[in-house]
């Protein structure tokens, strides 16, 4: 079995860290890597059935989840406190217990799919041609709902996206004593005023994230911006329901790292989660500022670009 290099974990570490959250596909680019650098990165990174690569992508896959638990910690410490009073108490008063709650419910979809779809999606389609193809379409969604998404000041979409949802009277917050709010309390409120169809169906969309070259966050962003939300409130619930989704596949995976067959890279695995997770933390710490005011257009265009240059370079190269 081909070993995996520390040079090799440390840049698909990097790697990991940046395009699980930016809206790039990281599965899509973990799989284009190897393919395209060739060589001995192609035999040492092979996504095959219980391979190293596999097993060390997981563990990277672990401390993504980990810097978003550490970014957004206030965030867990609000919505894990109001799903433990929301069920002890009986009630959904507050908007940390219904977020809570979206959350959960949101989540469901792509758990079930996950356990069901995604050990037979990797083996036939983790391919590099079949991924140069999603990440091409997954640049052409980005920019197709963008330009189909009117433009809107911060301002102004964060009052459509309360407006356009369901009325929700939280009663228990009007008589808490007055305070100023963080921003990322005011953007809570606002995830919490989604309508529970609505918070399935931008968390459902995460099922087309098992296809590489789909992004995670960049589909999770579409939906919710087809839902009414603006850019920083879609990219917060994206990043809010990635982080459950990954750290539990993660950790049901991880066992598979400590097999005799993979001690070798145990070494790389760790020197790669630990650039993956300080990545991961930058990442998620740059994309929230940076959606408070911008789009996905980039993205979109980069992804287009990427998909097609690769599927040209592959197709060229097997004929």
């Amino acid at each position: 079995m081909s070993g995996i290099s520390y040079f090799e974990a440390v840049v698909v570490g990097a790697l990991q860290g940046v395009s699980e959250l930016f809206p790039v596909s990281s599965l899509g680019h973990s799989v284009l890597l190897p393919a395209l650098v060739g060589g001995q990165w192609a035999a040492d990174l092979s996504m095959g059935k219980d391979s190293a690569y596999l097993a060390v992508l997981v563990a990277m896959h672990v401390a993504t989840a980990l810097a978003l638990v550490a970014f957004f910690w206030r965030d867990w410490y609000r919505v894990l406190t109001g799903l433990v009073t929301s069920i002890r108490y009986r009630r959904i008063d507050t908007s940390d217990e219904r977020l809570a709650w979206l959350l959960v419910l949101a989540t469901i979809p792509v758990g079930l799919a996950g356990l069901l779809l995604e050990s037979t999606v990797r083996d036939y389609l983790g391919l590099p041609i079949p991924a140069a193809i999603f990440l091409t379409l997954n640049g052409i969604v980005l920019y197709t709902v963008e330009r189909l998404t009117r433009p809107r000041t911060t301002a102004s979409a964060h009052r459509t996206s309360s407006s356009a949802q369901h009325t929700i009277d939280f009663s228990a917050e009007e008589t808490m004593p007055l305070r100023v709010l963080t921003d990322g309390e005011l953007s809570d409120r606002r995830l919490a005023r989604l309508g529970t169809g609505s918070a399935i169906a931008i968390g459902a969309a995460q099922i087309l994230a098992l296809l590489p070259g789909i992004s995670r966050s960049g589909i999770t962003m579409v939906a919710g911006l087809r839902k009414g939300l603006s850019h920083e409130d879609a990219a917060r619930f994206a990043f809010l329901l990635a982080t459950p989704v990954i750290l539990a596949a993660g950790v049901l995976k991880l066992p598979t790292l400590f097999t005799p067959d993979h001690h070798a890279v145990l070494g790389p695995a760790l020197a790669g989660s630990l650039v993956a997770g300080v990545a991961s933390y930058l990442s998620v710490r740059f994309l929230t500022s940076y959606f408070e005011t911008r789009t996905l257009t980039p993205f979109a265009i980069y992804c287009t670009l990427a998909g097609l240059g690769s599927l040209l370079y592959l197709t060229l190269r097997a004929g």
